[in-house]
């Protein structure tokens, strides 16, 4: 998996494929809040994404009160955003849609 840095470009064309990211920390991550119907709905799109996260070796940095998830991606060795970042967002959302 690449962690090398996106370029101004790059991350414009990724963002831009993502539905309700914005970016964030002078432009070296990107965030995103999720709201679901209950606790259970939130612990089970957090359990799932961590999964994935493992499995690609890329962890979130996030926070979980209730039924809120407040997600934000960056990759630190990279300072910066890589398409690693753009992977897990993109996975989020679909994990979201159905939880």
């Amino acid at each position: 998996m690449s962690r090398e840095k996106l370029s101004s470009q790059e991350i414009a064309e990724a963002l831009g494929a993502l539905a309700g990211w914005e970016m964030a920390d002078e432009s070296t991550a990107i965030e995103k809040t999720f709201r679901f119907s209950g606790f259970p709905q939130a612990f089970g799109f957090m359990a799932e994404c961590a999964l994935f996260a493992e499995k690609i070796d890329h962890h979130p940095e996030w926070s979980n009160v209730y039924r809120t998830v407040v997600v934000k991606l960056s990759t630190h060795s990279a300072k910066g955003l890589t398409k690693l970042d753009f992977d897990l967002a993109a996975f989020m959302d679909k994990a979201a849609s159905h939880h």
